[in-house]
Formats: C-alpha cells, structure tokens, sequence
C-alpha cells in the first residue's frame, strides 16, 4: 500500500480522458451511453437469480429473457479484439441446480461470440450444502468477438516446475532446456495463491469474513481475480466495463493497472462504497489482496481438534 499515487479523475459520464466512470441507475441505460467500439474487456459477475437483496427471483427464462437485451448492446460497445469474461456460479431450485454457464453459452453464441476457454475460479471457503456436496467452485467464460483479440500470456505466466528440464527426444534441441524462461501458462483451473505450479488452478478466496476487501456486498468481487483478466485481455489506457459493478472491484483492478475503469450500478449504498475505495487507491490506502499471495493457512485454536471430535471416524 501507499504505492499508487495517481491523482484519479472520476466522472458519472463517459468521457475519454476519465479514468473512474461510475454510470449510476439500470445498467442497459448506463451501456447505451457509451460510445460504439469503445470498450475492451467486460468483466462481471451478474446475478444469479437467487433472490439476493440486489435482485428480485424469477423463473430461469425470464431471468435469461431480460439478460438478453445488455448482452446485445455489448455488441455495438465492445471493441473487435475486445473480450467477455463473464463469471457465473448456480441457479438453484428447490435444491436442484441449474449451472448458468451452459445457459448463457449459448445466448452468447448467438450473437457471434467464440468461447476461449471456461475458467474455474476454485475457493476454500462458502456454505456447506446438506442435501448435495458444498459448491467450491464457479465458472469464468472468456468469450472473445473475434479472432483477433489480445492475450498478454506474459503478464500473466507462472513459475515451472521443473525450470531445469531439458529436451529428451533425439533432433537438434536435445539436451536443451524446454521450458519458457518467463514461466508456464497458468492453465483454466486457476490456482493463484498455494504453489500454482503444482496445483494449476485458480483458487482465490472468495470476499467473506476478514478478507480486506470484505464490504456489506453479499457477493463481492475479490480484485486479484479480475487483475489477471485485465493483464490478460487489455493493454494499458484500455477501458474495462463491469455492468454489474457492486462496490466497484472490477473497476478499481482497472485503475490499479493503468486501464480505464467504467461500471454501472444501481443500489446508491454500493454507488457511496465504490467512490470510498476509490479514493482510498487514490491515497494509497486501498486494502486489497495483491495479487500471487499466499492463502492464510489456519492456526492456533480453530486448526487444533477439539477433544469433542476424537471419537469420531475423522478425527480419532
């Protein structure tokens, strides 16, 4: 902390020199301010149709029905080499789930995106099911609008292995090394904090408890999960668009990095938090999980076993 000494230009219109855009009320009519092709990476986490306080439960389809209209407008904003990275979890019914990645495929397919790849962001920590295994797990979909996107794999390389490892097959690069001195690429399973080289996914602690993000958002974006999408599919001055913007993460990953951070929200209690958090990167203050650290690891009381467990299969 205290490296960022930037002074931000925030507006609550659109404007080229902005660097925080916070576009306040229905996000379909905050996207239709936009100017066409303007936007490189959309990053969200829409809701899930789960009832939360930010949003009111429907049936699947006409959840799906009044999501239709902002994914179309992404197309007339979004740049030709510009990404979709849209990262989802469950609809759940009466118990049963409903996984809404496979849902929103193919409303995506039909407007002419291409999948690249369905990243699986895993996290250690969330509510315990008791009629079904507890969910560990959700699912990023990076979609591009073509073929020519951007893909920064060096900003984002992690540590080999087995750095020392040479060619064995016979030919003209036998006994040379074969790794990438700048790292391996980090797979779709993303890992980032315990030894990625030999776990190769993503696991970043969801924003619960005494996360230093944690805010009063029930469903809040950790920043380190949008900072290797934005290293990834943007280059600096870019403009990173969170339809869904909560508390601001999305954008603040963006103006951390160099990029033009623009979202849409509508409840004004998430609108006052993202204008604080922003001034606090503005101060050097922002408290956030930077990106590569290590998950916090369990000690003293609550990691030992408590006599009241050791007649247990488990534990005994």
């Amino acid at each position: 902390m205290g490296l960022f000494t930037k002074k931000i230009k925030k507006t609550k219109t659109f404007k080229k020199d902005s660097d925080f855009v916070l576009l306040e009320g229905d996000c379909l009519d905050g996207i239709k301010t936009l100017p066409e092709k303007s936007v490189k990476l959309i990053i969200t986490s829409p809701p899930y149709n789960l009832n939360k306080e930010y949003e009111e439960k429907s049936t699947l389809e006409n959840y799906l029905e009044n999501m239709k209209p902002i994914i179309k407008e992404f197309d007339r904003v979004l740049r030709d080499d510009g990404s979709i990275c849209w990262q989802v979890g469950n609809y759940v019914d009466k118990s049963e789930v409903f996984p809404l990645d496979i849902f929103y495929y193919d409303i995506f397919k039909e407007q002419g995106y291409k999948l690249r790849n369905r990243i699986i962001w895993h996290f250690n920590h969330g509510l315990h099911g008791t009629k079904r295994l507890s969910g560990r797990y959700e699912v990023m979909c990076w979609f591009t609008k073509s073929d020519n996107y951007t893909f920064n794999l060096d900003d984002i390389r992690v540590p080999s292995k087995y750095p020392g490892k040479t060619n064995y097959k016979p030919g003209k690069n036998y006994g040379k090394l074969s790794g990438n001195p700048l790292g391996k690429n980090p797979s779709d399973y993303w890992e980032i904090m315990i030894k990625e080289w030999e776990l190769g996914f993503w696991e970043i602690p969801n924003v619960k408890a005494n996360h230093p993000e944690k805010t009063l958002h029930p469903c809040q974006f950790p920043i380190e999960l949008v900072e290797r999408c934005v290293f990834a599919f943007t280059n600096e001055k870019d403009v990173v668009l969170d339809p869904f913007s909560g508390v601001g993460s999305s954008m603040l990953a963006a103006v951390k990095n160099n990029r033009i951070g623009v979202g849409c929200e509508l409840d004004e209690k998430y609108i006052k938090i993202a204008y604080e958090k922003i001034q606090l990167l503005e101060d050097g203050d922002l408290p956030y999980r930077e990106l590569g650290k290590k998950v916090s690891e369990a000690k003293g009381k609550v990691a030992k076993v408590p006599k009241e467990f050791k007649a247990y299969k488990l534990f005994g």
